[in-house]
């Protein structure tokens, strides 16, 4: 079966899945069943759906984010510089 999505759409399921770490597949998939009645309430796919829904562990407060972009020091200076400043107390 081959699925074409508006972009809005496609955009949208590929934020959902970054969001909750699933695939896309998955997202879609159970975004069907709901619309169909086929799933109902939370239902864990992830391995940490399981975790949560056994209760070890307590979800994610916040998603992950992907890094843009890391920060470089100028050159010559290092994260001991940084943290070994007149300023501080």
């Amino acid at each position: 079966m081959n699925l074409r999505l508006s972009p809005d759409a496609v955009e949208a399921v590929r934020r959902e899945a970054e969001r909750t770490g699933r695939s896309q597949q998955e997202v879609i998939r159970e975004a069907v069943g709901r619309y169909l009645g086929l799933v109902t309430g939370e239902s864990p796919r992830s391995e940490l759906g399981v975790l949560v829904a056994m209760g070890n562990v307590r979800p994610p407060r916040a998603p992950s984010r992907k890094v843009v972009k890391r920060l470089r020091l100028p050159p010559g200076m290092t994260s001991t510089d940084l943290l070994d400043r007149g300023d501080r107390i």
